[in-house]
């Protein structure tokens, strides 16, 4: 586990609001200079905490506004990392989760329209090593 102070825990916060905020921005929320700003982001990222910058992307606009997460069961001779590999060869596919007790694995997928949506969830099914799908739609979200 890796020791942060409040202001470290202040520039994760910020980065975590706005990624692209330039150092003099982030060195004004926390009240230090930008060299001192730039040495604890770059010791952040060296102790992995920071693991990289993204864009947030609202797939709606872009067409898929069917989200939802599909549990999935396999059967007891499936290891995870073959689950995991037929997961990442389905484009709808955004994350997977495997997860203790049942189900085996938490699917989050996006989808045109729910008939894509259908024809996802099949392909989930298929290759004889599911034993059981749960799909639930989701109709709103909040995020940290």
């Amino acid at each position: 586990m890796v020791d942060l102070d409040d202001v470290d825990l202040a520039l994760l916060a910020l980065l975590s609001e706005d990624g692209r905020a330039t150092f003099s921005e982030l060195a004004g929320r926390v009240n230090l200079s930008v060299a001192a700003t730039k040495r604890r982001v770059d010791r952040l990222r060296a102790q992995q905490v920071i693991t990289g910058f993204t864009a947030t992307i609202d797939q709606t606009t872009l067409g898929w506004p069917v989200h939802a997460f599909t549990e999935v069961r396999y059967v007891g001779t499936s290891q995870p990392e073959e689950m995991m590999q037929a997961m990442t060869e389905i484009p709808e596919v955004e994350a997977v989760y495997t997860i203790a007790g049942d189900p085996d694995m938490l699917v989050k997928v996006r989808a045109r329209d729910h008939s894509h949506l259908q024809q996802v969830i099949n392909h989930l099914r298929r290759g004889g090593k599911a034993t059981g799908t749960k799909t639930m739609i989701v109709l709103g979200s909040w995020h940290r």
